[in-house]
Parts: structure tokens; sequence; C-alpha cells
């Protein structure tokens, strides 16, 4: 009876080991970061870094679950030593940078200013490492147009990160103009650059979407932002794009301002079936009923 008991002891041991030690797949980890599930992931990644705590791409993997959980402190760390070991990496600075824009955005008034300028120094030499990097020129734009002159910010800064994109790249050149649009109400700029990107890329799923976006904002060419929301649910949804939780609930606005409730409906209850915490489309159903 005891050697049973031992060999079954011994069994379940060399079976938790072997599980152990089975070789963790980046591929895998690559995949459910693209699904933004970041729990799963974040135990792949720490086995990992246990392996090896200098692992240049697990940290980063890491500090960007980290960013996406709301650990700002902690994500600040582990892209901090990140950039210790990898300084001539300026993805790995981009990322830095929004760690450092997080703690700005959530810091006290009297700190708020230091991180910012770290955030804007972070994307800075981001850009120096690698100028043809559309990345590092689009976060230092968007700091631009959010940060006030006496942080760096300013809209010519953020004009001229856009033409610099548009040199590297016309597609993304244009996505970074209209988005200048959009932060400046210029509408029916942005409108026209949206269509004019859409002629020759009919399934830019942002570019779409944003089309539908705008439409609810403005009240304006609700037909067409249906129509292109309704093409972002057909195609799959690329890496930092809004999900297709918020592609349904922007459809539902569309549909409620046609005065077609049930389509409205069925938009929002979508949309909560994809992602159950979603609070607009819950307060949006909740005010239709």
């Amino acid at each position: 009876m005891f050697r049973s008991c031992l060999c079954a002891a011994l069994a379940v041991l060399f079976s938790a080991v072997v599980v152990a030690a089975e070789p963790v797949s980046r591929a895998q980890i690559a995949t459910l970061l693209e699904g933004h599930h970041w729990a799963a992931a974040r135990p792949l990644i720490e086995r990992l870094l246990e392996a090896n705590p200098q692992d240049t791409d697990a940290l980063h993997n890491l500090g960007i679950v980290q960013l996406n959980q709301e650990q700002d402190e902690a994500a600040v760390a582990t892209l901090e030593k990140l950039a210790a070991l990898a300084p001539a990496n300026a993805d790995y600075a981009c990322t830095l940078g929004d760690a450092y824009g997080n703690r700005a955005q959530k810091a006290s008034l009297f700190s708020a200013a230091g991180w910012a300028r770290k955030c804007q120094a972070a994307y800075e030499h981001a850009v120096s490492l690698d100028p043809a990097s559309v990345r590092a020129h689009q976060s230092l734009m968007m700091y631009c147009l959010q940060a006030p002159g006496f942080l760096g910010g300013g809209k010519d800064q953020a004009y001229a990160q856009a033409a610099a994109i548009k040199k590297i790249d016309l597609l993304q050149g244009q996505q970074a103009y209209a988005t200048l649009y959009l932060q400046e109400k210029k509408y029916a700029e942005a409108f026209a650059l949206f269509e004019e990107i859409l002629q020759s890329s009919p399934d830019n799923y942002p570019v779409l979407y944003q089309v539908g976006r705008l439409a609810a904002v403005t009240g304006e060419h609700l037909d067409r932002g249906i129509a292109c929301l309704q093409r972002c649910l057909t195609l799959p949804v690329p890496p930092d794009a809004p999900e297709h939780a918020k592609a349904h609930w922007r459809l539902g606005t569309l549909l409620e301002k046609q005065g077609d409730k049930s389509g409205a409906r069925m938009a929002y209850e979508a949309a909560l079936r994809l992602e159950p915490g979603f609070k607009p489309a819950r307060e949006s159903l909740q005010a239709l009923r």
C-alpha cells in the first residue's frame, strides 16, 4: 500500500515537473497580446523572465501588460530596466514614453509636469534613434497635440510630426493629418481626407471606424458612417485599433440618430456580448429603454 501511494505521488510530481519544463511559446504570447488577453499572457511572460531576467522581449511584453492593467508604477520600473538593457531600441523608448505619459495623466499637479517632460524626452529619443519610425513620430505628435506650450506641446510641433510621417508613409501621414483635423474640429477636412484614404485603401479598419465615429460626433453623413462601421465588423481588428465592441456601440448611436431604435438596441447588445463591462454601451442601452 505504501509503495503504491509513493509511486502515485512520484508520478504526480514527475508530471508537474514536465509541465513546468515545457517551453513557453512566444507565438502564443504574441497572439494573446494581440487579442488583449493581458491576464492570460502575463504568467507566460513571467515564466520567461524567471528563466532569464534580462530577456528584453519578455520585459517589453510585461511592461505592455502592466500598462494595460493600469499598474503604471510597475510599468515604469519594468520599462526603465528595459531601456537600460537596450538603450538603442526606438520601440522600447516609445513604450517607456507611454508609461511616463500615463503617470503624468494620473499624477498630482506638482509632479505631473516632471512626468510629462520625461514622456516628451522618451519620444524625442525614440525619434532620434529611428527617424523612420512612424510610431515614434506618431507618439511625439500626440504628445505635442495634448501638452501645453510650456511643456513642449503645440499645434505647430504636432503638424511638423505629421509632415515627417507623411514623408515616411503617405497613407499613415494622411491619417496623422486627419487626426489633427479632428482635434481642431475641422470636420469637413477630416471627412474629405478619410474618404481620400478609403479610395486607395477601402478596408482600412482604423479609418472606417473614424468615419463612423465622426458621423456620430457631428450628426453628419450618417448613412456613410453606418456603412463604414458595418464594414469594420466584417474585418479583423488590427493592433491598437478600437475593438468590435466599440464599433457596435458607435453603430448603435448612429442607428439611434436615424430613429432605428430596434437596430440600435441590437447593436448595443452586441457590444455588451463582446465586452460585458463596456460602460458606454450599457448606458446607451439603458437610456434607450
